[in-house]
């Protein structure tokens, strides 16, 4: 029985998780044109064009990988469903890159900004800390009668704690 157990545990060890990775071409030009449902002529006028640019083996075969394959689909519905000629499609294709560049920059701007505000609120509180003061509210008053000089009714001042530095300096409000 313990057997079992080592062996069920050496299986489990021996586990791999296995990643694609979707850009890199794996696809020769006649797979990639039965995938996308396209003659493997109309994929090479594609690549003059600039629509897609496959990777190349040493060998120097056209390879293409998953990300190819559809964007090889998405520009045969664009021609096919949408009615689009192929100008039509490199003008939507340059957009949409332009949106994905805009959008990162955004997003670069929006980490920028966060990592600004953080200074900023770090150094408003290192300044409110060697202050060492209190904010009073403007228009701040006392009971009215209290005080020993002031007539009923008429604002006094507002106390405000002094701290006191250990060498005897203090800080305050009069």
């Amino acid at each position: 029985m313990s057997e079992q157990r080592h062996r069920r545990r050496r299986r489990v060890r021996a586990e791999r998780k296995t990643t694609i990775d979707t850009s890199r071409g794996v696809f020769m030009i006649s797979v990639a044109a039965e995938l996308a449902d396209m003659h493997p002529q109309t994929l090479r006028m594609y690549e003059a064009r600039g629509l897609i640019t496959p990777k190349r083996s040493p060998k120097n075969t056209r390879l293409y990988s998953h990300e190819d394959v559809e964007r090889l689909r998405r520009i045969q519905r664009m021609t096919v469903e949408e009615g689009l000629n192929l100008a039509g499609v490199e003008a939507v294709l340059e957009l949409e890159d332009e949106l994905e560049r805009t959008r990162a920059e955004l997003e670069r701007m929006r980490e920028h900004v966060a990592q600004l505000e953080r200074q900023l609120s770090t150094e408003v509180e290192r300044v409110k800390r060697s202050m060492r003061a209190e904010i009073v509210p403007y228009g701040a008053y006392e009971p009215e009668g209290l005080g020993p000089d002031k007539p009923a009714g008429a604002p006094a001042r507002v106390r405000i704690p002094i701290e006191r530095e250990p060498n005897g300096a203090s800080q305050g409000s009069p």
